[in-house]
């Protein structure tokens, strides 16, 4: 058994990485909107922060409320219980990445939990 999952998402809309990486400690989705369209709910998480991180083209993310212009590059982290939603700007579509995981969970990380062989 391999000690690693590969996958390609070729052009699909929204890919959810921990379903076809078989992940155990994070939701990861890869998540493409067209130009104008908007994610069609609001949601919050009893758990788990999310980090978001703009791939390419323009959009914005209304979080509690306030409207955040997003572009490519820009990365954004959104505490549990913020309620939130997603949309596309009206002349660009927008492609992005979103971390989900257990807030207040990284106990180590790089060097602290590398093991040097």
């Amino acid at each position: 058994m391999a000690n690693y999952a590969k996958t390609n998402i070729g052009n699909e809309g929204r890919v959810e990485l921990h379903e076809v990486l078989g992940l155990t400690g994070a939701e990861v989705s890869v998540n493409k909107l067209p130009a104008g369209a908007g994610v069609p709910f609001v949601h919050a998480h009893k758990d788990n922060e999310e980090i978001y991180g703009v791939l390419e083209g323009a959009g914005s993310a209304t979080i509690d409320g306030e409207d955040i212009e997003l572009a490519a590059g820009d990365w954004l982290r959104v505490s549990p219980a913020a309620h939130r939603q997603f949309r596309a700007a009206s002349d660009s579509g927008i492609t992005y990445v979103c971390i989900q995981v257990k807030q207040g969970s990284l106990d180590a990380f790089t060097a602290d939990d590398a093991i040097m062989l």
